[in-house]
């Protein structure tokens, strides 16, 4: 009975042996079982995969703007013309539009004109035209006054003057158009517009940042080049003017564009010392040849005065040729006339807008239609 026991007891035994050798291997398998921490202690930290790094993005390519073809540019803008000299247009055509044109009518008109900066002489030349014309052929109805005084109004602004920029390349050179003026005209942003200009005729376009007294001017100058693809030459703040417009010239003779655009320092016309440094910066880029084109930049809005400024650089420098801005924002058109009156000069390109393409090129019949309110 005893050995039975025994046996059975060695049976179970073996039983259990062999049970747990066979449970252990799938224990040891089993994933680990997460255990949260302890209410108020901090989780313990997981080791994060590295990230990948993106690649950085190429940068984008800046696209360049093609300038507004300057072709009728004037005809498109003379809304604009119109609105900022409608009330001379519109006071001259009221005066002449009198039931009766006596000396009163004549007087008033004079003093619109003079009024407009057209001048005195040029004023009491135009009006004696203009009142024998009407006397001798015995009209006083409005549209034909009106007639007569467009003819004059647009034979007193000389149509027949060469108002083309000298731009095109020749002679195995590009060439060089000087643009100069006085502080505060507008002169570095009118540089940019003029090159636009430039551009949308056919032209390619280098300019020279020969401003080195303004950091700021020679920034300017290579955003208003860099949005129609123009390279720019500049020099260090306070380099030599003259040796940045000779270094520019330099370049556009190796590059071989069409046209050198060099915008110079803003200057006081009576400061002798700065005029005769302007003067040296065309005479030391006149060793690679004659200077094409120096245009000079008036503000409209300056009248009379700006004749005296054009007196002054046309000594110094031979200005060949006016542009004149901020003529959207006066009534005193009449600065046209007496500028080419006093000086010979044209009036070769306009300003009529903040816009880039708001310069264009001056036509005296589409800006006397625009003064006196034509119909397009």
């Amino acid at each position: 009975m005893r050995s039975y026991i025994l046996a059975s007891v060695a049976l179970v035994l073996i039983l259990l042996v062999a049970t747990v050798g066979l449970l252990a291997p799938r224990l040891r398998r089993r994933p680990p079982v997460e255990v949260p921490p302890p209410t108020g202690t901090a989780p313990v930290p997981v080791e994060e995969a590295e990230p990948v790094e993106e690649a950085e993005p190429a940068p984008a390519v800046p696209t360049l703007e093609r300038p507004e073809p300057t072709a009728g540019r004037l005809v498109r803008l003379r809304a604009r013309l119109a609105r900022s000299q409608n009330a001379l247009g519109r006071g001259l055509l009221a005066l002449l539009a009198r039931d009766k044109l006596d000396d009163d009518t004549w007087d008033e008109v004079e003093e619109t004109l003079i009024g407009a900066d057209v001048g005195v002489a040029a004023t009491r030349e135009l009006v004696d035209r203009l009142r024998e014309r009407a006397r001798v052929l015995g009209t006083d109805s409005a549209a034909d006054l009106r007639a007569m005084l467009t003819g004059e109004l647009v034979a007193a602004l000389e149509p027949d003057l060469d108002r083309s920029l000298r731009a095109t390349a020749h002679d195995g050179r590009p060439a060089v158009v000087l643009v100069v003026g006085v502080n505060g005209s507008g002169k570095t942003t009118t540089c940019g517009k003029i090159a636009r200009v430039l551009i949308a005729d056919g032209h390619s376009v280098l300019l020279g940042a020969a401003d080195t007294f303004r950091a700021a001017a020679a920034e300017q100058l290579t955003t208003w080049a860099g949005r129609v693809g123009a390279e720019v030459v500049r020099g260090p703040e306070g380099a030599d003017p003259a040796s940045v417009a000779f270094e520019a010239v330099k370049r556009g003779i190796d590059t071989g564009v069409d046209s050198v655009l060099v915008d110079t320092a803003g200057r006081l016309q009576n400061k002798v010392g700065l005029m005769d440094e302007l003067g040296k910066v065309k005479r030391v880029v006149e060793k690679h040849g004659p200077v094409d084109e120096t245009l000079l930049v008036l503000d409209a809005t300056t009248g009379q005065n700006g004749l005296e400024q054009a007196r002054v650089f046309t000594e110094v420098v031979n200005v060949t040729g006016v542009v004149l801005t901020k003529l959207d924002g006066t009534a005193k058109g009449g600065i046209v006339i007496a500028v080419q009156r006093r000086l010979g000069i044209p009036v070769k390109l306009v300003g009529l807008g903040e816009g880039p393409d708001d310069l264009a090129p001056f036509e005296p019949a589409a800006f006397v239609d625009a003064l006196l309110g034509g119909e397009a």
